[in-house]
């Protein structure tokens, strides 16, 4: 499709834009996660609870979030979310202690749920071409991913406190540009109700969909959360690291993950992304030093784009026909099966550097055992095929019958 025909590209533009700097806001915590814990004097698990109580908190938050904007308005949410997080990011640099800290991640949490409610839902009512604005706003947060550890590793090297502050301050230039630039869509939609959101889990593939999310998204934590105190680099270094990792994110979004789905199949991109990622847990619990496990670190970035690239869209398809109600309740699952991954891997480590690991393989493992057993339900549901669904083969390979002239 031709983006000239794309009447709201400045508003579109707009608000990927706040959802990079957004992602960006969250990625800067990961290179300081062992410098906080040497500077407060925490343990590994005390440490995690930064995007435990983050997540947790953005999941929970998702249905209000959800709610309100059907009551107020996107804009308005959104701003007000946008708002909370550069509030809580500053303070956060203030803080003395890992308490203190998580009840500002927790704010944070609120802040940026109010924000993925609206900000995807806004997207997809303001564009003509849905399968561009979200990869549009997948890619943004790939490359958040990608150069938050950047700032994050070049300003923790200060200090901790330094990264905390300049996300708030990127907030505030994300406020500026959502209050002059984003629009409200011009269907208006009626308020959404709480029955309507748990009402989509009821459909077999979007609670297919749902699990295997569950399952990808710990995992992701796993990686985001807890590599950072695996590999025991210095801060610079770590930022680095994870820069590596956002670009790999970004190139499976934006170079790949829609191409492939172009060929086989949104379903199957994702189950190639699964069994990559499958893989890359088994080499970081095997891994025989940094420089493996910085290689496994890109390539799982790479094969986490492929599902990311993904797994909105297909949420969008296979939910509920509001997309509020469908975003909502996909978020839910996403950020809920997300929040004890990195608490859990921070308990895990005291008994094995490796554990975190195995344990994530097992989890991922469930979900592709679910994917195998149930994904031709979203493929059939998203009009695609899967190749092992036996029913599609013969019925794609059965002999025609012969038509008869009728008397």
């Amino acid at each position: 499709m031709d983006r000239r025909s794309e009447p709201n590209r400045s508003a579109i533009y707009a608000t990927t834009l706040v959802a990079f700097l957004a992602i960006a806001g969250i990625a800067v915590v990961d290179p300081i996660l062992p410098a906080i814990g040497e500077a407060i004097g925490v343990t590994a698990w005390q440490v995690e609870l930064l995007f435990t109580a983050y997540i947790a908190v953005m999941a929970v938050g998702m249905i209000p979030a959800t709610l309100a904007s059907g009551r107020f308005g996107f804009k308005p949410v959104l701003v007000t979310g946008v708002s909370v997080v550069g509030l809580a990011a500053i303070l956060a640099s203030f803080s003395n202690d890992i308490v203190q800290l998580s009840v500002l991640r927790g704010v944070w949490g609120l802040g940026n749920a109010m924000f993925f409610a609206t900000a995807m839902v806004v997207l997809v009512n303001l564009a003509n071409d849905r399968e561009w604005v979200v990869g549009l706003f997948e890619t943004a947060l790939g490359l958040g991913f990608a150069v938050g550890p950047l700032i994050g590793g070049l300003l923790g090297e200060v200090s901790w406190r330094l990264p905390f502050f300049v996300c708030g301050v990127f907030m505030v230039l994300a406020l500026g540009v959502a209050a002059r630039k984003l629009r409200e869509p011009a269907n208006t939609q009626p308020p959404v109700r709480v029955g309507q959101i748990f009402a989509t889990y009821r459909k077999p593939a979007f609670v297919t969909l749902c699990v295997v999310t569950a399952a990808y998204n710990f995992v992701f934590f796993v990686v985001l959360g807890y590599t950072p105190l695996f590999l025991r680099l210095d801060v610079i270094p770590l930022g680095l690291a994870f820069t590596g990792w956002g670009l790999g994110l970004a190139a499976g979004i934006l170079l790949i993950g829609h191409r492939l789905a172009h060929r086989i199949g949104a379903v199957q991109t994702v189950g190639v992304a699964l069994l990559g990622l499958l893989a890359c847990m088994v080499a970081f619990a095997t891994s025989t030093g940094t420089a493996m496990s910085l290689v496994v670190l890109v390539v799982a970035g790479l094969f986490m784009g492929l599902a990311n690239a993904n797994l909105t869209d297909l949420a969008l398809g296979l939910g509920s026909a509001d997309r509020r109600v469908a975003t909502g309740a996909f978020n839910l699952v996403r950020w809920g099966a997300a929040a004890p991954a990195p608490i859990i891997s921070g308990k895990l480590a005291e008994h094995g550097l490796a554990l975190p690991f195995w344990v994530g393989f097992a989890v991922l493992a469930a979900g592709v055992l679910v994917y195998l057993a149930f994904g031709h339900l979203m493929a059939a549901g998203y009009g695609e095929r899967v190749i092992w669904n036996r029913a599609a083969r013969r019925a794609e390979h059965a002999p025609e019958e012969p038509v008869g002239e009728a008397y």
